[in-house]
């Protein structure tokens, strides 16, 4: 098949995906604002009504493509798909639909990332083999792009997770030594740490709404260690959950924690200032190296050019 006949066809299938996303989806909205001009209003068609307006466009097009644009990388298993949104809860993203647009996106990417990568190898005129060679690339790019992507975002947040971890166990272990139970002074760490540490304060939180809903302590914290993804909170978790099983005490289990987390946060600060030496070696030879250099030996270097120009040894 010609390269021109993909590209074409790859362009008519997304002019059709976009042309789906916009087309009206029925006459039912429209009845309801008709009903709503008129006079003849619930409460319920007004909150239709102000959902609908908040909603962009954009919205709208990622919620109807996505179904299509997931099915070709859909999970085999429920196993799959609950790896894959305890990655995405790793990395912040805990919505019902995140998953659909995760995986709609690597369809989208990989699509689009073709198509571009196939114009190009043709407006440059290369041969059809060359032209589908740089296909493939950008699209298995734009397939692998989400994935690493969702890497970083999770290992970023779970670094911001392990900063800020020992100074929310010192104001909670303050917080039960002053009388407070462990309930409330984790709700009280979610609400003091909410601008400090933002991300360890909204996981207390929603651990806090757990259990406000009928949902053991126990689970509570399980989930918490879940979703961040981070050992020293599945440390934490396990330490608190057996100082309750086997009765003993609360806070200096909280404390003997919170002192190791803050050694080991001191240790890796040390270890990334040891590295430093180590990481300005490359800059230092490729460019201050070369300029000192320059600025010690190039005035000797010229003078005595000058002396061998000036005694005829030069000529020679």
């Amino acid at each position: 098949m010609p390269p021109i006949a993909i590209i074409a066809g790859l362009i008519g299938v997304s002019i059709m995906l976009i042309i789906y996303a916009l087309w009206p989806k029925g006459a039912n909205m429209q009845d309801v604002i008709r009903r709503r001009m008129s006079g003849r209003k619930t409460t319920e068609e007004n909150t239709l009504l102000k959902q609908t307006g908040k909603e962009s466009v954009a919205k709208k097009m990622m919620q109807a493509v996505a179904p299509l644009a997931m099915k070709p990388v859909m999970p085999k298993s429920d196993l799959e798909v609950s790896k894959l949104r305890i990655k995405l809860a790793n990395a912040g993203f805990r919505g019902e639909s995140a998953p659909m647009i995760f995986l709609a996106s690597k369809t989208i990417l990989a699509i689009g990332l073709g198509i571009v990568g196939l114009i190009y190898g043709w407006t440059r005129g290369d041969e059809a083999q060359k032209i589908a060679g740089i296909g493939l690339f950008c699209t298995a790019l734009g397939f692998m792009g989400p994935n690493m992507w969702l890497n970083m975002a999770a290992g970023k947040r779970a670094e911001q997770v392990r900063n800020g971890l020992p100074d929310s166990l010192d104001l909670l272990v303050i917080s039960v030594e002053s009388g407070l139970a462990l309930d409330a002074a984790i709700q009280r760490v979610g609400d003091e740490m909410r601008h400090v540490h933002p991300i360890v304060s909204e996981e207390f939180q929603i651990a806090t709404l757990e259990t406000q809903m009928g949902i053991p302590r126990a689970e509570a914290l399980n989930n918490v260690a879940t979703r961040t993804g981070v050992s020293e909170m599945r440390s934490l978790v396990a330490i608190v959950n057996q100082a309750e099983k086997f009765g003993t005490s609360v806070a200096r289990a909280l404390r003997s924690q919170a002192d190791a987390l803050r050694v080991k946060r001191r240790q890796k600060a040390e270890e990334r200032a040891q590295k430093t030496t180590v990481k300005l070696m490359a800059p230092l030879i490729l460019f201050i190296f070369p300029a000192i250099f320059v600025v010690l030996a190039g005035p000797a270097a010229l003078k005595l050019i000058d002396t061998l120009g000036s005694t005829g040894l030069g000529k020679k």
